[in-house]
């Protein structure tokens, strides 16, 4: 142990060698003035790693934290450990292998990230007016299903990493009920490639519909519990009551979307303010608070998921009567779910059977009992793709994160030229700064929690 620098004049004893060096024994001295000096000394803040880890189901992300005791001075992340190279790759497969891509990004969100590409594409074709009504329900019907599956995620995991293991089993309880719709209806879990260029990869299966409607009942249910257990808790309240508090200027100033941006105030919901998929005629409300604060933003996406089990009744009640696959009779929406320009339509007549998904039996032998260029046309579409007319087009959907755009380039090609995504969790993450920076360690935690960023869609 030295001596103080600035301290007073103090007696030293001998020092003594010791297996860690030569220690001295420091008495006398006026403390105060000890104090005093170790105030204006210019000590090293410690720069802590918290990562590169994987907390709950962020991703991989690094935080660099700056801190003087438990207090917060700089906090910057680190990024990049993920390294898919999604985009990238795009760049080598036909359009419509991209969705099997785009839908690994963010991996909480795949059928966010499955529509908003194809809308692009879409645009890009010219046939964004031709999508049949009943893909475009679907698609509604699955987004609405996935918000509410991601924002159970991050509730889940927000409370795990608070101590609320009640709300993390409560959570991931219910999100395996939209789970089983998803593999009822796309086969998979996770990773669809269900939403395709021009439509769907194939139609509801028989008694998709009745099932829904068990999950939504079931769901709707279970949605007071959350509120009893953690809305008006006073121990999750003062974990999260003004932690990571962001106004409306540094959500703008940061490009901020989502739940972020609505827990200022402002009801900026693309559904509303930019419609696509035929938005405009579904009655939801767009929920805020004022709060601007962690807090807030739980309680958004806690009535989110009330407004997304509303939406998914109505689109429910459009496609009743015809049976979950569009052959029944009745006054719902029937009729295909791929565009019919045969030039363009993916194959969408699937069936699942023990060998997993393929093309139906029936249509096969329909391809090659037609003609010899059916059979070749199936075969080139399939393998080297549909050509998109040269331009470039922008497409975003309200992901359950924020605005999820898609910037799509066309050289005239099979192949994307260029597709780059603007993902809400790469820019939400730039909040974090704002955020922690004054704050306590212990809060940075809940801070990063309220931003919800999954690291899949900021490194791809």
């Amino acid at each position: 142990m030295s001596t103080q620098p600035h301290a007073p004049q103090q007696a030293e004893a001998p020092g003594r060698e010791t297996t860690e060096g030569r220690v001295y024994t420091v008495t006398g001295g006026d403390w105060d003035e000890i104090v005093s000096a170790a105030a204006k000394a210019d000590d090293e803040r410690i720069i802590v790693n918290m990562g590169p880890q994987h907390p709950s189901t962020h991703g991989v992300l690094r935080l660099i934290l700056e801190i003087d005791g438990e207090t917060v001075r700089e906090a910057r992340c680190g990024i990049g450990y993920l390294h898919t190279g999604i985009e990238k790759n795009m760049e080598f497969r036909n359009w419509t292998q991209g969705t099997t891509f785009v839908t690994r990004m963010d991996y909480l969100t795949p059928l966010f990230n499955e529509t908003a590409y194809c809308l692009a594409v879409e645009k890009l074709l010219g046939i964004t007016d031709d999508i049949p009504e009943r893909a475009s329900v679907i698609r509604v019907l699955m987004m609405e299903l996935n918000r509410i599956a991601s924002h159970l995620v991050c509730l889940a995991t927000g409370g795990m990493e608070i101590g609320s293991t009640t709300l993390m089993i409560y959570g991931f309880r219910d999100r395996e009920i939209i789970l089983d719709i998803f593999e009822l209806v796309t086969g998979l879990r996770m990773n669809h490639a269900y939403v395709r260029p021009g439509g769907l990869a194939q139609d509801l299966p028989p008694g998709a519909l009745d099932q829904i409607r068990e999950g939504v009942k079931l769901l709707r249910s279970r949605m007071p519990e959350y509120d009893k257990l953690a809305t008006n808790n006073p121990v999750f309240k003062a974990r999260l009551v003004d932690v990571g508090y962001l106004d409306l200027a540094g959500c703008m100033a940061l490009g901020a979307t989502g739940p972020i941006l609505r827990a200022t105030g402002l009801p900026h919901d693309l559904r509303k303010t930019d419609p696509y998929c035929g938005y405009e005629q579904y009655e939801f409300e767009v929920e805020t608070t004022d709060t601007a604060d962690s807090y807030g933003r739980f309680l958004i996406r806690l009535r989110e998921m009330e407004q997304s089990l509303r939406i998914v009744d109505q689109c429910l009640d459009l496609l009743k009567g015809h049976g979950g696959n569009g052959s029944g009779k009745g006054g719902g929406i029937g009729g295909p779910v791929m565009v019919a320009d045969k030039k363009i339509a993916w194959p969408a007549q699937l069936a699942l059977g023990p060998d997993g998904m393929g093309n139906s039996l029936d249509h096969i032998r329909t391809i090659m009992g037609e003609s010899m260029e059916a059979l070749i046309h199936h075969f080139k579409l399939v393998t080297e793709g549909f050509h998109v007319p040269a331009g470039q087009a922008y497409a975003a959907v309200e992901s359950p994160k924020g605005e999820l755009g898609v910037h799509v380039v066309s050289d005239g090609g099979t192949r994307p030229y260029r597709v780059h995504f603007r993902d809400p969790s790469f820019t939400n993450l730039q909040t974090m700064a704002a955020m922690c920076e004054g704050g306590q360690v212990a809060d940075v935690i809940v801070a990063v929690a309220g931003i919800d960023p999954v690291m899949g869609g900021v490194d791809r």
